[in-house]
């Protein structure tokens, strides 16, 4: 009788790899959601310091008003000023300096909402900014005050995540229209925290 060579697996070494599967499975799917609400944090404040800078140096290049503001309706045809950042915003061209895109200014971004684990509160009762067309913030125009900094968090809060920074992060824009982001712990809750 002939004796062939038969190819496989047994059961011992079928157990042993789904053990290993489980154990790197165990480890990995916790470091996968942190880092997708990393990604979406990161990805929020990018999307608004960036804003920021767009509307500054716009604003110097082309000799005009340009406005950062918050907008309920950011990806209309006609988009309006008012609402919370988490529902979106708009950078325009707003050549008559009232807060609102109107007589065909341009809208040179617009920013759709945000994903819905995603907090952003701002310092005061309006959400703008709006910059000179020397590049520098023009201050109060609606009778009251613009944004100073916006607070953008998700339900971890403004707790210490990996690498010792806070999971929240902080945009502040000083009365000159400079805008950074700051991730220290202390500096998200003396803007107002979580």
């Amino acid at each position: 009788m002939e004796r062939g060579t038969q190819s496989g697996f047994t059961l011992y070494e079928l157990m042993i790899v789904l053990l290993i599967v489980g154990v790197v499975l165990s480890y990995g799917i916790p470091n996968m959601t942190e880092f997708r609400q990393n990604s979406r944090m990161t990805s929020t404040a990018n999307d608004l310091h960036s804003s920021f800078h767009l509307a500054r140096s716009e604003a110097a290049r082309a000799k005009t008003n340009i406005t950062v503001c918050a907008s309920a309706n950011s990806m209309a045809d006609t988009p309006t000023c008012g609402g919370e950042f988490e529902a979106g915003w708009i950078v325009f061209e707003d050549d008559d300096g009232d807060i609102a895109v109107d007589g065909g200014e341009a809208v040179l971004h617009r920013f759709p909402p945000t994903h819905d684990s995603i907090i952003i509160k701002t310092n005061g009762p309006d959400d703008y900014f709006s910059f000179a067309p020397t590049g520098l913030g023009r201050g109060n125009i609606t009778g009251t005050e613009p944004v100073s900094s916006i607070v953008i968090c998700d339900v971890r809060g403004n707790v210490t995540a990996a690498g010792g920074s806070s999971a929240a992060r902080v945009l502040v824009v000083t009365p000159l229209g400079r805008a950074t982001v700051l991730r220290e712990t202390e500096q998200v809750t003396f803007h107002g925290g979580c």
